[in-house]
């Protein structure tokens, strides 16, 4: 069975051993598993599941004491009527394998169903929840079914009992209503496809009101073909209002939840989409008296009304001749009230006429013109008497100024000495040293002098 094509080494003890490539050991190894093992059932409980870009199901299988690796290729989920996840104890048929790039060993499954609760219920519970999260089940996208429908249309197998179940009790209720039997599969292949293509013809010929989709009771799995998705799909985006009478009144479907309406029964459904003609008869009759009662008794009050008024009512005649002294005496008054008012305006006009001629713009001109003069007059004197005093009194400070000027001390005969280059003025002889140069200013000029000597209070300083 293995290539005899390793490397053979004497021992010590001359004893020959083969030695193996690791690849040529997981080779081995996959060879020996997969004989052994072509095709065993398993049971464990799936953790760790995860779907990559590939599409194939990748998980662990495990006990109380030990896992292992399980894989599902894509092609083999197609069988499968629920989805795998973490937690769910599951029944399996597959083959052992070995990885050999990583040396482990796993199982690839061919089949797949769950422990203890059925695929098919496991199925229903999974797609129930995940329309029901997209919103399918919700009320708001319900419709109204039509009070009494012009046409119904029945999708149903015609061969079963529920077709006729519901045309007799539609005609027992509300005889010659128009129905349009459409035939489909309710179970087995192709059911689901003919169910789906029924109700997109229903809304593509859009001539009923409303529709029932019916069939009797069954298992879970001849039900299947109700709680399909692509079925669910197709009532959920029917304009057409659908009734779903599947079963029996225990029997619950997908189609029950999405459909606008759940009937227990095909009868009931039956009975649901028309209300008794007999019924609505008596009802319109008892309306129709009902009617007639309120409209004589709403006629004889305006009867009586209409006396009542009529004896209120006063003659036109006389009526028009107070509504002509009215009109006489209004006359009169409005035309008191235009020679009142017009003799009010001439006399406010001759009012303001006088106040206009007293303030006549030629008066006021000349009494401003006078004004004007005299101000002007006034203003000259008091610039002449200002120019007068203002000179005054700048002959005065120029007098005060020049018996004050240095200048003036100079042509005296005084002069001023201030030392070189300091331009300090000198006050007492300590202030400046023997051979000092001076700067002596007199009226016409300065003198530059030197110190030759000095004396202080009439003692000389050598």
């Amino acid at each position: 069975m293995f290539e005899d094509n390793h490397p053979i080494q004497n021992h010590s003890n001359g004893i020959k051993r083969k030695i193996y490539s690791v690849s040529e050991l997981n080779a081995n190894i996959k060879i020996l598993i997969e004989e052994s093992f072509p095709f065993i059932w398993i049971f464990g409980e799936i953790s760790n599941f995860r779907i990559p870009a590939s599409g194939h199901y990748y998980f662990s299988l495990k006990d109380a004491a030990s896992q292992i690796s399980a894989v599902m290729f894509r092609g083999q989920q197609r069988k499968l009527k629920f989805e795998p996840e973490d937690g769910m104890s599951v029944t399996g048929m597959g083959r052992i394998s070995v990885y050999e790039p990583r040396g482990t060993y796993q199982i690839i499954l061919e089949y797949l169903e769950p422990s203890g609760v059925g695929a098919l219920q496991i199925a229903f519970e999974q797609l129930k929840k995940r329309l029901a999260d997209e919103g399918l089940f919700d009320d708001e996208y319900k419709t109204q079914l039509p009070f009494i429908p012009n046409k119904i249309s029945v999708i149903t197998s015609p061969s079963g009992a529920v077709v006729h179940d519901i045309l007799q009790v539609i005609n027992r209720r509300y005889t010659n209503i128009a129905i349009r039997i459409i035939p489909v599969k309710v179970q087995g292949e192709g059911a689901v496809e003919e169910i789906v293509s029924a109700v997109d013809l229903l809304n593509t010929m859009d001539e009923c009101d409303v529709a029932i989709l019916a069939r009797g009771g069954g298992s879970l799995e001849d039900l299947q073909a109700f709680n399909s998705e692509p079925v669910a799909r197709a009532i959920f985006a029917s304009r057409i209002p659908i009734i779903s009478a599947v079963g029996h009144e225990t029997d619950y479907t997908i189609a029950d939840f999405v459909a606008d309406l759940r009937a227990p029964t095909p009868s009931a459904a039956a009975e649901l989409v028309v209300p008794e003609k007999s019924a609505l008869e008596r009802r319109c009759k008892e309306i129709e008296a009902l009617l007639q009662t309120k409209i004589i008794y709403y006629f004889n009050n305006l009867k009586i009304k209409i006396q009542e008024i009529s004896k209120r009512l006063a003659d036109p005649r006389r009526k028009i001749e107070d509504l002509r002294l009215r009109i006489d005496d209004f006359n009169l008054r409005l035309n008191r009230n235009f020679v009142y008012r017009i003799r009010r305006d001439r006399e406010n006009l001759a009012f303001r006429a006088d106040r206009l001629s007293a303030n006549n713009p030629r008066f006021l001109i000349r009494k401003v013109k006078k004004q004007l003069e005299q101000n002007y007059n006034n203003l000259i004197k008091s610039f002449i008497i200002l120019n007068n005093s203002k000179q005054i009194r700048i002959r005065e400070l120029t007098a005060k100024l020049e018996a004050l000027s240095p200048v003036a001390i100079l042509a005296r005969g005084y002069s001023i000495t201030r030392t070189i280059p300091d331009a300090e003025v000198v006050k007492d002889p300590q202030a400046v040293s023997l051979n000092q140069d001076l700067e002596v200013m007199v009226a016409k000029g300065r003198l530059f002098c030197r110190v030759k000597g000095k004396s202080i209070d009439g003692q000389e300083d050598v």
